[in-house]
């Protein structure tokens, strides 16, 4: 017991910092797995959206197919909406980037008048920090994961668990 009036010697101080350093130590890797994990999630969930959007897109606008750009799918002014703004993703997604991810659709996956195909690609912003997959998606709206990066989504790309 400590005599009244005393501190904490520099022992029990050194002590509490280093029970708080490995618990830190444990507990910070569980954290960052986490929010791999969160933002992978989110990057498939906008992928799904951004499918979504596209087949909407596409039975609107018939003679222009599916759209050719984000900022075709977005749009801030919705009233109307229109096929240069269609207001169908939000603007985060309608930029290109959304949980960590950044998201493309590339010009040369596009083909046809109407526009028949399309491919959405998504990678993290910061490998091995917002996430270590990337993924993809087509006009068959399966959307695909690779531990690598992607140039061409199509059947050879597995599908997400």
């Amino acid at each position: 017991m400590m005599p009244p009036g005393r501190g904490f010697t520099l022992i029990e101080l050194l002590i509490t910092v280093a029970i708080i350093l490995v618990v830190a130590a444990l507990a910070i890797p569980s954290l960052l797995n986490s929010r791999i994990a969160a933002d992978e999630s989110g990057a498939a969930a906008a992928l799904r959206v951004l499918n979504s959007a596209q087949i909407t897109y596409n039975s609107v606008y018939p003679s222009i197919g599916f759209a050719s750009s984000l900022a075709a799918l977005g749009g801030s002014n919705c009233s109307p909406p229109t096929s240069a703004g269609a207001c169908l993703i939000d603007t985060t997604l309608a930029a290109g980037t959304k949980s960590g991810y950044s998201f493309t659709l590339p010009a040369s996956s596009l083909s046809g008048t109407p526009t028949s195909s399309y491919q959405f690609m998504a990678q993290p912003m910061q490998p091995g920090y917002s996430g270590i997959r990337y993924f993809c998606s087509y006009a068959d709206a399966v959307v695909r994961v690779s531990q690598t990066a992607i140039s061409n989504c199509d059947g050879t790309v597995s599908p997400i668990d």
